[in-house]
């Protein structure tokens, strides 16, 4: 190895290095500072541990204001899952449409997909309002439910991998068994594209369950908003008045709404994998 590759290897090793160190020291913070009573956060060093108080901060999160994190995880859980597997049913039959059926307009309405994905979602959120304000869906379940059900990203993924992975021989020999096709496409355009459904199914859940702007806008009972609202207006409340929150409650809050996340990325893992294999050997 030369002078001059050994160098540039260390130059890639050591931004990486700071690209981890980046991303990973936000997530260690919140750990550490979810273990902390209120009075520690404010002393010490705020990157380690001090008095462990993990156990108590979880009981007072789960108790604040009569349970209602409870509802949020709830509510979070509900826009998501179900937002999540509708979207990505309706990306994988359009995906698998535009793929693999010729109609007059097809490139438009891929191209009109396109336009879409390049769209900013919060762009989106105030018409949103506007038009579920004039069909009375504002302050309801379905005004966070509609919008999260469809994914110009997910088509867009679902239709490349289509093309791409379902031969049109296969359709054929189903045909000429005498299958009809949505027989065929549930039975076999399903089945090969469930590497693509499950990355858009993680990638619509993370982005449902994290989404602040249009839950904001549209709920305004308590009741009914996901857990990024409710863990807002609980550090909203900080400091102001009998009924504020302890800085150590929204943080242990924040890290709890966090595990959903991680527990669906470890369990979805190995379906990319057999993706992966799968494709290799093809």
């Amino acid at each position: 190895m030369t002078t001059r590759q050994s160098l540039s290897r260390w130059l890639i090793l050591g931004v990486l290095l700071i690209a981890s160190v980046y991303f990973l020291a936000p997530v260690w913070w919140l750990l550490v500072s979810s273990t902390k009573t209120n009075a520690d956060l404010f002393s010490g060093n705020g990157f380690w541990f001090a008095r462990f108080a993990l156990f108590d901060n979880v009981h007072q999160v789960f108790a604040q204001q009569g349970g209602i994190y409870w509802q949020w995880l709830a509510n979070s859980a509900l826009y998501a899952v179900g937002g999540a597997a509708v979207s990505t049913l309706i990306a994988a039959m359009a995906g698998y449409a535009l793929a693999k059926y010729r109609f007059r307009g097809r490139e438009f309405t891929f191209n009109s997909v396109l336009a879409a994905v390049l769209v900013p979602q919060p762009l989106l959120a105030v018409p949103l309002y506007l038009l579920f304000s004039e069909v009375h869906l504002v302050n309801t379940y379905w005004a966070v439910l509609l919008p999260s059900m469809v994914s110009p990203f997910g088509v867009y993924l679902a239709r490349i991998y289509a093309g791409a992975s379902v031969p049109d021989e296969l359709i054929e020999a189903g045909r000429i068994d005498g299958a009809g096709e949505l027989r065929i496409f549930a039975t076999i355009a399903l089945r090969v594209m469930s590497p693509a459904l499950v990355t858009i199914f993680l990638f619509q859940f993370v982005a449902i369950w994290t989404n602040y702007l249009l839950p904001v806008l549209m709920l305004a009972n308590d009741r009914l908003q996901p857990v990024t609202v409710g863990i807002v207006g609980w550090q909203a409340q900080r400091g102001i008045g009998p009924s504020a929150v302890p800085f150590n409650i929204v943080i242990t809050a924040a890290a709890i709404s966090a595990i959903p996340l991680v527990i669906l990325f470890l369990s979805l893992q190995r379906f990319w994998r057999s993706g992966l294999v799968a494709g290799s050997t093809k």
